[in-house]
């Protein structure tokens, strides 16, 4: 961190720390192209507008995401087509098949809390229809299916590095592609002048463009490109470790009563960006998930968390009545509590644990296990 502060603290065009950290994401990943920009929700705005999606369009996103995933597509002037989740709380492709018109340009897909969505069956529904098939990876660095990461599914993906993500820069985010369309989209859409003057071609149709692009900066700052670049190193072991404790809890909590833990398929690697824990109420007496976390809470508890602005979007005023935000939308978006029943029994009923991933973690995660069997063994105390 020392040496950036003496190298640069701004960086215009694709050099030092940006470049290292481009190529680095690139090579773990195993794609053409990546940019970095100033958060994953600049990321999803870059990616979205990229690919070409505008007024109009519609995209099938998550009903049960964190909203950022769908926001940038107000700015855009698409419609957010939600979608029912599975027990996962990823897309439901049987759902997502449903929600396909004449007006769908694309599928976008999460993974929530690590856990990698169907993507072979979305890669199969969006090739069937000639969809764009979309990631949100932010909760899922390094996760993957059949030995492939997340982020590679499909025409482009976007990532977040916020605080206590996988790979975290303390703030950033970037698109991966294959794409070089899209990946010159993406820089013209946040980068604009060097980046876009050095790695645009000349005969490019848009390169006249390149000293405004689309007049957003979207730039990382290369202090956080930095904390990324060093960060990544690790990313493998850290997951490792997560998945080392993850399995741990799974085999401690499995079979206390009131609680399932997610278990991944064969060939699917989580990520563990949060372990969630379905409550399970008439197995605890009816005992409410509010009164539950309570005691898990006066027991020590104090990461376990009933996740909040991750949730079913249909339950925020912005995906009800966006039209006071943007009145493009009066009479043409608004839904409304109840309409995706399987994301609010799921959202209403989820803990969030978060996944160490060191061995000398290993302590203070059996004070967890012991904690939360000791509040299912006396449920009935805490009633009334």
């Amino acid at each position: 961190m020392r040496r950036q502060l003496g190298d640069a603290i701004s960086i215009y065009d694709r050099s030092g720390v940006i470049a290292d950290l481009e190529d680095a994401l690139a090579d773990y990943f195993g794609v053409r192209h990546v940019v970095l920009t100033s958060s994953g929700t600049t990321a999803l705005h870059s990616l979205y507008a990229a690919c070409g999606i505008g007024p109009g369009d519609e995209v099938i996103v998550p009903a049960y995401t964190f909203f950022a995933t769908v926001t940038p597509l107000l700015h855009l002037g698409a419609i957010p087509v939600l979608a029912e989740c599975d027990e996962t709380g990823n897309l439901n492709p049987e759902d997502v098949l449903r929600r396909i018109t004449p007006k769908t340009t694309a599928i976008m897909a999460t993974h929530l809390w690590g856990l990698p969505a169907d993507m072979h069956a979305l890669k199969v529904l969006a090739d069937e229809h000639q969809l764009l098939l979309l990631e949100d990876g932010s909760h899922a660095h390094g996760a993957s299916i059949d030995g492939q990461r997340v982020g590679t599914f499909g025409h482009a993906a976007a990532f977040s590095m916020n605080g206590p993500k996988p790979l975290s820069a303390g703030e950033g985010g970037f698109v991966l592609t294959d794409n070089q369309d899209v990946f010159h989209r993406v820089l013209l859409h946040g980068q604009y002048n060097k980046r876009c003057r050095n790695e645009l071609p000349t005969a490019h149709p848009l390169y006249r463009y390149a000293v405004t692009g689309m007049g957003l900066k979207f730039r990382i700052h290369p202090l956080a490109a930095r904390i990324a670049l060093e960060q990544l190193d690790h990313l493998n072991d850290y997951l490792d470790g997560r998945a080392r404790v993850a399995a741990h809890l799974h085999e401690q909590l499995a079979e206390l009563p009131g609680i399932t833990v997610p278990q991944p398929p064969l060939r699917v690697r989580s990520a563990w960006y949060g372990l969630p824990l379905r409550y399970h109420q008439r197995e605890l007496g009816g005992l409410p998930p509010e009164r539950f976390h309570q005691a898990l809470q006066a027991e020590g508890c104090h990461e376990v968390d009933r996740p909040g602005s991750t949730c079913p979007l249909n339950l925020l005023p912005l995906f009800q009545a966006p039209g006071a935000l943007f009145p493009a939308y009066v009479g043409r978006l608004g839904y409304a509590p109840g309409d995706f029943p399987v994301a609010e029994e799921l959202h209403r009923n989820t803990l969030k644990l978060p996944v160490w991933h060191r061995e000398e973690d290993m302590p203070l995660v059996d004070q967890y296990i012991e904690g939360i069997r000791k509040v299912t063994e006396h449920h009935r105390d805490l009633q009334g």
